[in-house]
Order: structure tokens, then C-alpha cells, then sequence
């Protein structure tokens, strides 16, 4: 009970939690205003969103003089999407699932006479239908709109092509302020996701040399930042994902009108740096057999491993260094000369450590020829080409 008490004592509070949102709506804000980024963008995007339901009110409501002008406008917040060709392909999808609800509606009420027995008599069918991979996430919207349609009373073909005809302006009006007015460009979300993960990789590896360095092993927290760098890697491929469809339609459009934003890093580093979080897995999970006290394997000697500290504390170094230059797209990041002799001789101490353990039959060779592998793939794929001498 006591245990149980004390976990409840640990909880943030509501209070707590309010205030943490109140601040990071307020970073958001900050973000937002203070330049280019993410929270920009997105409040870019829900202006947007929202214009285009207004225009669809005014252009169905005021002008055209409609009652009940309720499909033009939600079909266009709903298509106003993260890329040009999203918007596109959703529309497709959405306005064919409109169309679907209200026929089917309009015939299961011809046939039922009544509109509990058509609800009965199109929803499944309309529910399955969205369940069709086809639709993606747009087949909802055949279903709410037969009940839309039921709803009003009127399903004769008149109604139906009054809401098909609704559906299709709110589309047109949604993917043309979503096309015309700052289509949306997700190029810097790589840079940043790209820097982010070589920053993160450093960070890692400054945990373990620190770890290694006081004689903590441990292996439970560096397994949580390997597989937080396993994530941060999942982002940047979401980002490139995202980046190269919100080109498609636009970047043409976009050159004729004003520059694109600044360019995107090649994907060979994306290539490369999914490789650095492959080797940094690798090390963590050497490390972690090595703090195991029932497995085979032992750590090596003290000085090898402030040796081994040290190499990972100047690799991480690297790490930063290029998450730097990727943020201001300057020329190729490398260490300065003094970091890199240092490499150099750490490495040969490594070297000269793993032959003296070796020599000797110590039980640390294993482990150590396991890290000083993965330290020898991280430095090359860190340090530029051409830099290791």
C-alpha cells in the first residue's frame, strides 16, 4: 500500500500539468513568432484551414444562397492538408466516399420508405466501405454523410446532387488556397530532423565516456538513449517522407513565383548517420553484455577504458560539430587538428591495448575488439572522408 501511495505521490499534478502546457503553448507562440519552423508552419496551415472554410460559407451561404450550407465549407477545412498532394489525393478519396453516402442513402430510403430503415440499410454497408484500404482514412465520410443526408429529410436526386455539388466546391476551394496561398514545403523539417539526430548522437555518446569515465555501468540507461536515437532516426525518415511529397505539384510553381526555401541535405545522410545509430546500438549493447555479471565476457582494464572514454568523448565532439554546420549550411564540418591527433593516438593506444590483452589471454579481448570495432566505424562515418590520415 505504502508503494502504491508513494507511486500516487510521484504524479504530476493537474495543476502542474496545466501550467507545463501553459508554458509549452507559450513556447509555441514564441516559436512561431520569432521566425521560420515547425510552429510557424502549422499555424500557417490552420489560418489557412480556416480561410477556407470561410470562403466555402460565402461562396455557398451568401452568394449562392443555400440554407444549409454545411458541405462546401467542411470539405474544405478537411482538404486543406500538410502537402499540395495530400490535398489532391484526399480529395479524390473523400469526394468519391461523399458520393457514395449520399447515392447509397438516397436508395435505401427509395427502397425502405422510411429513414430508420434506411439508416439501417446503408450504414454497415457504408461502414465496410470504409474500411477499404482504398480510401485510407477518407471512407468515414460516406457514412456521416448518408446520415447528413437522412437527417434533412430530403434524399431524392435533387438533394444528392445538391450535396455532390457542395462537396465538389469545397474541394475546389480547399486544394486551391491550400495550392496558391504558401503551398506548404517541408524541406527544413529534414535539416532540422537531421541535425537534431547528429546532436542527439553526441549527446550519447558523452553519456557513456562520462559512464565510462566514473565507472557506472549503466546499461539500462544507455539502452533508453540508444532506442531515443532509434526514434529521433524515425523522424528524419517521416521528415524526408514529407519533404519530397510536398515537391511533387509545387516545386515548378514555386521556382517561377519566389526561391525555394533552402535546399534539403542529400538522403546519403540520412544513409549515413542511420549507420552511426546502427554502430552506436552496437556499442551500447557490448557495453551492456559487459556489465552483465552472469555472462562470459568482462569489461577491460581501467586505462584502456579512459582511453576508450576519451576516443568517444571526441567523436561525440564530431557529432555536435556537424549538427552545427547542418543548422547554418555551411561547407563540411571536421574536427580541428588538435582533436584529430588525439584521435589518432587514442586509437593506437586502443590498438596497443588490444594486442597486450590479447597477448596475455585476458578475458576483456573480446569485448574490447568488439568496441574498439564500433568506435573505428563510428570515427569514419563522423570525421570527412579523407580526414583520418
Amino acid at each position: 500500500m505504502t508503494g502504491v501511495t508513494e507511486a500516487l505521490r510521484r504524479q504530476p499534478r493537474p495543476t502542474h500539468a496545466l501550467r507545463e502546457e501553459a508554458h509549452a503553448v507559450g513556447r509555441a507562440a514564441r516559436a512561431a513568432c520569432r521566425g521560420p519552423g515547425r510552429e510557424r508552419d502549422l499555424l500557417v496551415q490552420s489560418l489557412k484551414a480556416s480561410a477556407a472554410a470561410i470562403l466555402a460559407w460565402l461562396v455557398a451561404g451568401v452568394w449562392m444562397g443555400d440554407p444549409m450550407a454545411l458541405m462546401a465549407p467542411w470539405v474544405a477545412v478537411v482538404l486543406v492538408q500538410a502537402t499540395v498532394y495530400s490535398s489532391l489525393m484526399q480529395a479524390a478519396r473523400q469526394f468519391t466516399a461523399i458520393c457514395a453516402g449520399a447515392l447509397l442513402a438516397s436508395l435505401a430510403l427509395a427502397v425502405t420508405g422510411n429513414t430508420l430503415g434506411a439508416v439501417a440499410l446503408s450504414v454497415p454497408l457504408l461502414m465496410l466501405l470504409a474500411n477499404w484500404p482504398r480510401f485510407g482514412d477518407q471512407g468515414i465520410y460516406g457514412a456521416t454523410t448518408a446520415l447528413f443526408t437522412l437527417a434533412t429529410g430530403a434524399a431524392d436526386a435533387s438533394a444528392v446532387g445538391h450535396r455532390v455539388g457542395q462537396a465538389a466546391l469545397g474541394a475546389v476551394i480547399g486544394i486551391a488556397m491550400n495550392a496558391f496561398v504558401l503551398p506548404p514545403i517541408h524541406l527544413r523539417d529534414v535539416r532540422e530532423n537531421l541535425a537534431a539526430l547528429a546532436r542527439e548522437a553526441g549527446d550519447v555518446l558523452h553519456i557513456v565516456a562520462g559512464d565510462l569515465r566514473d565507472g557506472e555501468w549503466d546499461a539500462q540507461g544507455w539502452s533508453h538513449a540508444s532506442a531515443r536515437l532509434e526514434r529521433r532516426l524515425d523522424a528524419l525518415r517521416s521528415a524526408r517522407g514529407w519533404s519530397r511529397e510536398s515537391l511533387r505539384l509545387t516545386a515548378a510553381p514555386r521556382r517561377a513565383v519566389r526561391r525555394l526555401p533552402a535546399s534539403v541535405p542529400p538522403e546519403q545522410d540520412d544513409e549515413r548517420w542511420s549507420r552511426v545509430t546502427g554502430h552506436i546500438r552496437a556499442l551500447t549493447r557490448t557495453l551492456a553484455v559487459a556489465a552483465d555479471d552472469g555472462r562470459a565476457p568482462v569489461p577491460p582494464a581501467r586505462p584502456v577504458l579512459d582511453a576508450y572514454a576519451d576516443l568517444l568523448q571526441l567523436i561525440g565532439d564530431a557529432c555536435h560539430a556537424e549538427s552545427d554546420r547542418l543548422l547554418t549550411a555551411d561547407g563540411a564540418a571536421r574536427p580541428d587538428d588538435h582533436a584529430e591527433s588525439a584521435m589518432r593516438e587514442l586509437r593506437g593506444q586502443l590498438q596497443d591495448g588490444l594486442r597486450e590483452h590479447a597477448g596475455q589471454g585476458g578475458d576483456g579481448t573480446t569485448v574490447l575488439g568488439s568496441l574498439l570495432l564500433q568506435a573505428e566505424n563510428l570515427w569514419s562515418e563522423t570525421v570527412p572522408t579523407g580526414r583520418h590520415g
